[in-house]
């Protein structure tokens, strides 16, 4: 499959946050927590976050399957909300919009990521893009992050 990555602008917004949160469903049900702050931002969150942040995406004719969201502080990139539909899970678009979003921020000099500890897919995901585990933070009894970087 031909993974045609664009910026993605704030007239994205509303399908984008609408893809997020039907992507971290399974983050939810994992944790057995729907009050994760992926399902819980509002449009207006994620359309303030358009002047800070880069946003990719992956259409697939005129509906987006993919997106990822990073900004630099520092020497750092921080990578944000790789999210893709379901649907299309398992076709190399997380590791696309990846690729691309490290290729946005070619001057950092880390990348840094997280993820829920038992996100396996992610981790795994992430180890082969040459992600390594460089911290463990407990958020609750049932959640701990996973702080990864490259």
């Amino acid at each position: 499959m031909m993974k045609n990555i664009t910026w993605a602008s704030s007239e994205d917004t509303v399908a984008i946050l609408e893809l997020q949160k039907l992507a971290y469903q399974s983050e939810a049900q994992l944790y057995n927590d729907f009050n994760i702050p992926p399902l819980l931002q509002t449009v207006d969150e994620l359309r303030s976050d358009f002047d800070c942040k880069v946003f990719l995406k992956t259409p697939i004719g005129d509906k987006i399957v993919g997106s990822v969201r990073g900004y630099q502080a520092g020497d750092t990139c921080y990578i944000e909300r790789l999210i893709v539909h379901p649907d299309y899970q398992g076709q190399g678009i997380g590791t696309a919009l990846m690729e691309q979003i490290e290729l946005c921020f070619g001057q950092a000099q880390r990348f840094e990521l997280f993820t829920g500890h038992k996100s396996k897919r992610n981790i795994h995901l992430y180890e082969r893009l040459g992600y390594r585990i460089f911290k463990t933070e407990e958020i609750n009894k049932t959640l701990s992050f996973v702080f990864m970087e490259k």
